[in-house]
């Protein structure tokens, strides 16, 4: 969680929050009053989105997504691109750059190479343009696209940090709330993510109640789960971490979890952070192999994220000794208190309606 500001400052953070609170909900009530176009479509369309800036887990849920349906639909997945260079429609494939087309996307078409990966900062426009090619998907996910209101989704799912709930937050700049807490009540699933894996039943009711669900609301709780390591490049080791020097390479909003998970796995960790979705320059390239040879002493390994892992492939002037012992850590996501079956009934329940 970010310092809070100066005290002097507070008052008028509070006033342009206020502002900015004001003019997010005049643009909603537009939309919710017809003076903004929706446009609906005969595909069905799920978002996965949150109403606060940075990470709350939207890939890995929506990954989740991918993994479920991919093998029953023809699915196609959707975002802006954040952080990429190009602009407009563009089709991502596994030779793209993430400069071509941002990291995450880049990201969920190799781990996904059978689903069609898009991006374009207008959604709509997106999904008629992969509507026109053969084959034609059957299923969209859009990637972070809540506040993305000309297109009117059949489900909204809203994704909220256990550490710091909607609820609990502020709209921008005071908090990091792109809009109202009221917003989320134009979500159908509701998912607190990044929960303890030891949640009890207790916490999960007092949580449940101080979000105000709708009736018609589901809520669901998970928490991510490191999976082994896997080379980036081709590899010298088998990416053991017990008992393994780590430098851990990363440009995401909160890495703490992972040098957590590092160290539990009997790693001994030396961070090396960069901002959310950071643009690897080659001064950063030379300090992360000068690090590296620092550090060298078998056995030693170079962990990164997935997301970052999208970045730093297509970076030259990476050591051979690094690429050769660089890996990307997964991270997938677990349902707690038993609430997977219910969530995979709602997700079919609603394409099977779809498609009759």
């Amino acid at each position: 969680m970010r310092p809070l500001p100066h005290p002097r400052l507070w008052p008028w953070l509070l006033l342009v929050s206020w502002l900015y609170e004001f003019v997010t909900t005049l643009r909603n009530k537009a939309f919710d009053w017809g003076w903004l176009p929706q446009q609906r479509f005969s595909v069905p369309v799920i978002t996965v989105g949150n109403l606060a800036v940075g990470g709350t887990g939207k890939t890995p849920h929506t990954e989740y997504l991918l993994r479920l349906l991919e093998q029953k639909f023809r699915v196609a997945t959707l975002s802006r691109g954040y952080g990429r260079k190009s602009k407009g429609f563009r089709m991502v494939e596994q030779e793209s750059t993430a400069a071509e087309s941002g990291d995450e996307p880049l990201q969920m078409k190799h781990k996904f190479p059978c689903v069609a990966v898009a991006v374009d900062e207008n959604r709509r426009r997106g999904i008629q343009q992969l509507l026109s090619r053969i084959p034609i998907p059957e299923v969209f996910i859009l990637d972070d696209a809540l506040q993305h209101r000309y297109v009117q989704a059949g489900l909204n799912i809203l994704l909220t940090d256990y550490s710091r709930l909607y609820t609990r937050d502020f709209v921008l700049p005071a908090g990091r709330l792109r809009e109202a807490p009221q917003g989320a009540k134009r979500s159908n699933i509701i998912i607190v993510t990044k929960c303890p894996e030891d949640l009890s039943r207790q916490e999960a009711a007092v949580i449940r109640r101080e979000l105000h669900l709708q009736p018609e609301q589901h809520l669901f709780f998970t928490t991510f789960r490191y999976r082994h390591p896997y080379p980036v490049f081709g590899a010298e080791s088998d990416g053991t971490l017990q008992g393994s020097r780590v430098l851990a390479i990363t440009g995401i909003a909160r890495p703490e979890p992972m040098f957590k998970q590092l160290e539990e796995e009997g790693a001994e960790v030396t961070p090396l952070t960069f901002p959310d979705h950071h643009t690897f320059s080659d001064n950063d390239i030379n300090r992360i192999n000068k690090t590296f040879n620092e550090l060298w002493e078998p056995p030693c390994l170079a962990i990164t994220t997935e997301k970052d892992a999208a970045r730093l492939r297509d970076m030259a002037g990476l050591s051979p000794l690094l690429k050769v012992h660089l890996f990307a850590l997964p991270i997938e996501v677990d349902f707690l208190l038993g609430g997977e079956p219910a969530f995979k009934k709602l997700i079919f329940s609603y394409l099977d309606k779809q498609n009759k």
